[in-house]
């Protein structure tokens, strides 16, 4: 049985493998072709692979922005539309990815949330490698699959993806909750302006027929008046007395 010491390197060496790995595949990808890069920026899974801006760009993630900087303008350039005529929506497509990367990681508090997924991952797969590494002690195995460098790698590469694409899950609930927030306020309002068009509309139509309903009135009151006068004055009216015949 092999002894710990003769294991594969560490985690902390592996993780530095992982990162010199980063930096053989940007060295590789900076002699792909303006097609080549297009492709790999709208391969499948690239909805998710692309909210990665370390990804989008091929670089290590504590790479200076200086140098990031001249990464993005060469790989801007060169899946710009105007040099990919033959193609251009799909151009247009990987030109906004790359944009969106730049940006991303321009941004200091943006960059510093993806520094952070990216130490998460590999807290997180350093604790499950150990707890895995423990369950392969019981059963009487010295080494997991992850302890080979490139599966390591690949195990820190797999929970960064997934992190970032369950941070984007959050972001858009957190966009869609705001978003109803805002129409179920917005309708709120409707219906207030209505009802309260509806009150003033009220208000006015019985404003408007107030005068009417007094005019009414008076009149009413007028012509009560005038037939009580006119019946009193029948009333008062007497028939003179039938004098007696002078015999």
């Amino acid at each position: 049985m092999a002894s710990n010491t003769s294991r594969a390197p560490d985690k902390d060496s592996n993780f530095e493998y992982f990162y010199t790995e980063v930096k053989e595949i940007e060295k590789r990808d900076s002699v792909l072709t303006s097609k080549q890069q297009i492709d790999r920026l709208l391969r499948p899974g690239s909805t998710y692979l692309n909210l990665n801006p370390f990804e989008v760009l091929q670089i290590d993630p504590e790479l200076p922005i200086e140098e990031v900087k001249k990464k993005y303008r060469r790989l801007s350039i060169l899946v710009h539309p105007d040099k990919n005529q033959d193609d251009p929506d799909r151009a247009q497509q990987a030109f906004e990815a790359v944009n969106k990367a730049w940006k991303t990681l321009e941004n200091e508090v943006t960059r510093k949330k993806c520094m952070d997924v990216i130490e998460e991952a590999k807290g997180r797969t350093d604790i499950m490698l150990t707890e895995k590494r423990k369950k392969a002690k019981k059963e009487g195995k010295d080494q997991i699959p992850e302890d080979d460098p490139d599966k390591y790698k690949h195990a820190i590469y797999v929970l960064t993806m997934k992190l970032f694409a369950d941070m984007e899950r959050k972001r858009r609930d957190l966009a869609e909750r705001d978003q109803e927030e805002r129409k179920r306020k917005r309708e709120a309002e409707i219906e207030e302006e209505e009802m309260n068009k509806a009150q003033k509309e009220w208000q006015k139509n019985f404003e408007e027929s107030r005068q009417n309903r007094v005019e009414s009135w008076q009149s009413f009151q007028a012509n009560t008046k005038s037939k009580t006068k006119s019946s009193k004055k029948i009333k008062m009216f007497k028939p003179p007395k039938n004098k007696p015949e002078s015999r």
